[in-house]
């Protein structure tokens, strides 16, 4: 079970490689990446990821222990970054192992709706006009009803 909150960029084919060996005695493996999505229009010059590190690390570990505890999960992964973040750039990514399909995808849906909604980032957009902080989006926020 594992938790980091990083600046640098990570390798995703080695991550998921890595994760996946480690958790020999599971069915399944899902992992979930999210990328810096580009404006509409094109026009997203960066995103700006801020964060309290002791806050942040503390509840995404809160979390990653009640999906582990909900599904028995056998190892658990979520990685996020902040800092400067460009078009196409990998965000965050979650990876779940559990010993059979369901309880890894559902894990990893609770994590990531979770991540989406509660952990304690804040990203600032900056396009050619400007800059504004990004607001919760009410799905995200109905995503949690499920959980």
């Amino acid at each position: 079970m594992t938790v980091r909150v990083q600046q640098d960029r990570f390798d995703l084919g080695a991550e998921v490689q890595g994760f996946a060996q480690g958790c020999n005695t599971s069915g399944a493996v899902v992992n979930f990446t999210g990328i810096v999505r580009n404006t509409p229009d094109g026009d997203l010059d960066r995103m700006e990821i801020e964060h309290y590190p002791g806050m942040t690390q503390s509840a995404l570990a809160e979390i990653e222990a009640k999906a582990v505890k909900r599904w028995s999960l056998k190892g658990s992964l979520i990685i996020h970054r902040y800092g400067i973040l460009r078009p196409g750039d990998m965000i965050m990514m979650v990876a779940t192992a559990a010993p059979h399909r369901v309880d890894a995808f559902e894990s990893a849906q609770y994590l990531m709706d979770y991540l989406k909604s509660r952990a304690p980032f804040w990203k600032k957009e900056f396009t050619t006009d400007g800059h504004q902080w990004v607001e919760a989006k009410d799905a995200d926020e109905a995503a949690l009803t499920r959980w």
